[in-house]
């Protein structure tokens, strides 16, 4: 992912030298970023979205500020984008779907600002889905696949009993985790193996604690061997666990190897579902700078290549790639689901049907 963000910015770059729009609108744009239930350190949602806006930025001779809210409620999101905007900001960056309300009435409000918000789709908007404002892009992303290639490269990789602990039941969650059940039940098929076991859990918040430490330390003592931790900082409580056992994790949203190893040991972490954040951040605000900017939508991102590491969706370079999966076994998986030879449901009404044994067990609390 880290290569196509380069080479993302590389191509800003060129283009910003060649084809400003104008001089007007080179030193008008001015880009806010606001935080949501986290902040810039979280290693996650907010901290990529920060670096990514930062860098764009910088390199392109644009201001930047990022606000964080007074709490995790509406009315502060609403105050903070309306204070980024009495300061002379015209663009702004909203990662995740609680911005919803917040975007309901600032982008109708704000005609003349332009709004970018990651993760936020129709059923956080409301009545605006039917007919999204030109000042706003929507950008969602197809959870599901990445979240199947993590299921598959585990059960690949020698994986037999899995675990998976999503922060709340909200769609993007639910589909990371359909999309993994969907990909261990595959590869289990393609083996042959019939012990193959899942069990599956909501935190029901988005950050670890002692009670869900707890629940994961019953897990991985009852034999699970790694853990799909899905959920903003829920992942600190399956890496406690399994720092006591040397258990295994998979990190979600960004290449999450440098955190959770970091927390909690070298080669905990086997590999990272992940979307296209800063992709997406460096595409829309470049669009923005050279006056090609096409809101009025949500887009649905996901699969654009056979070539993994240039799709929004993809698991990390820093995959404990092995025998079993191997980077061309890698590469290969993606061509197929690139081609539709290999498809995957992004319902999260049901739960998968499946060969092996999942163990839906609800909230923890």
């Amino acid at each position: 992912m880290k290569k196509l963000f380069a080479l993302l910015l590389a191509a800003v770059m060129m283009m910003s030298m060649v084809s400003f729009a104008s001089a007007e609108s080179e030193s008008s744009m001015r880009v806010a970023m606001i935080t949501d239930y986290g902040d810039i350190t979280d290693q996650s949602f907010n901290q990529t979205t920060y670096e990514a806006c930062k860098q764009f930025c910088e390199a392109s001779g644009l201001d930047f500020q990022y606000y964080k809210p007074a709490s995790d409620s509406d009315e502060d999101r609403i105050s903070s984008i309306e204070k980024a905007i009495d300061d002379g900001f015209t663009v702004i960056v909203m990662p995740g779907y609680a911005f919803g309300p917040a975007i309901q009435k600032v982008a109708p409000e704000f005609s003349d600002i332009i709004f970018i918000a990651l993760d936020v789709g129709e059923g956080d908007i409301g009545d605006l889905a039917a007919d999204v404002p030109a000042n706003l892009y929507c950008a969602v992303y197809q959870e599901e696949l990445c979240g199947y290639m993590a299921g598959y490269a585990a059960v690949k990789l020698g994986y037999k009993k899995l675990g998976f602990l999503g922060g709340m039941a909200v769609p993007a969650v639910v589909r990371y985790g359909y999309g993994f059940v969907q990909g261990a039940d595959a590869a289990a098929v393609e083996l042959g193996a019939e012990d193959v076991e899942i069990k599956y859990v909501y935190g029901n918040q988005f950050y670890g604690d002692a009670d869900i430490t707890a629940y994961m330390d019953t897990w991985y003592a009852n034999g699970t061997e790694i853990v799909f931790a899905c959920g903003g900082g829920i992942f600190t409580s399956a890496g406690e666990a399994a720092q006591k056992v040397g258990g295994k994790v998979i990190g979600v949203d960004v290449d999450q190897k440098g955190t959770i190893d970091g927390m909690y040991g070298d080669g905990i972490t086997v590999t990272s579902a992940m979307k296209g954040l800063a992709a997406t951040v460096y595409t829309e605000l470049a669009s923005i700078l050279n006056a090609q900017f096409e809101g009025g939508k949500i887009e649905n991102l996901g699969l654009v290549s056979e070539n993994p590491e240039e799709n929004f969706v993809q698991i990390a370079p820093s995959t404990q790639f092995a025998d079993g999966f191997t980077a061309e076994d890698y590469a290969a998986l993606v061509a197929k689901m690139n081609a539709g030879e290999i498809t995957v449901s992004n319902a999260i009404d049901a739960e998968p049907t499946t060969t092996i044994k999942v163990e839906y067990l609800g909230n923890i609390k």
